[in-house]
């Protein structure tokens, strides 16, 4: 399995069947080649991985983060000043979700950004705020890993007939699905999107 990989061989074989001839080095292929197109079409990771963003502040004590689920954080700076975590989400500091941080009280860096509250993310300078943090998933969440089973397993069978669109058997015709992905796939995937820059 490949970093980035969004489910595993053993998982999309036993979705095409012990009864089905399996070529694993193609389809091995086919899950890193569509995880990493999944992630692009959601334009996010989904693993867990670290990142830190600069950021320029809206003068409100709450900021979105680029990427979610946030599981932690390690380092919060303003303009240079370091601000340390709220010990117990009242007291001074900073908490955080899984989408946003929030700035509790005073939390000291007040006389250094005179045009902003003390605890208000300033709008200057810009891009005067690092947040050094890990968000994503450990695991893949099942029903996103079910659309991407799906999705791979439909491009591993559509492999023998490409760009075909029917097939005409003893009298009968077949259609097959020629768009980039089924709808079944998307209406999942759409729950994971990231549409909105932050």
């Amino acid at each position: 399995m490949a970093a980035g990989d969004l489910t595993t061989l053993a998982n999309v074989k036993s979705w095409l069947g012990s009864g089905t001839a399996i070529d694993d080095a193609i389809l091995t292929r086919i899950i890193t080649s569509y995880s990493q197109y999944i992630q692009t079409w959601l334009n996010r990771t989904i693993a867990s991985a670290p990142y830190t963003e600069k950021r320029t502040g809206s003068g409100s004590n709450t900021m979105a983060l680029a990427n979610y689920p946030c599981t932690a954080v390690s380092s919060l700076t303003v303009g240079g000043f370091s601000v340390a975590p709220s010990p117990d989400g009242v007291q001074a500091g900073y908490v955080f979700d899984d989408r946003f941080i929030y700035l509790i009280g005073n939390v000291g860096f007040g006389p250094y950004f005179p045009n902003s509250a003390p605890n208000q993310f300033p709008k200057w300078p810009p891009l005067g705020i690092q947040i050094a943090y890990t968000a994503g998933f450990a695991v893949t969440p099942p029903e996103l890993e079910q659309a991407v089973i799906e999705l791979i397993a439909l491009r591993y069978t559509e492999r023998t007939r490409i760009g075909q669109q029917s097939k005409s058997i003893q009298g009968e015709t077949v259609s097959f699905i020629v768009k980039d992905m089924p709808d079944s796939v998307k209406t999942i995937l759409q729950n994971y999107r990231k549409v909105v820059p932050v």
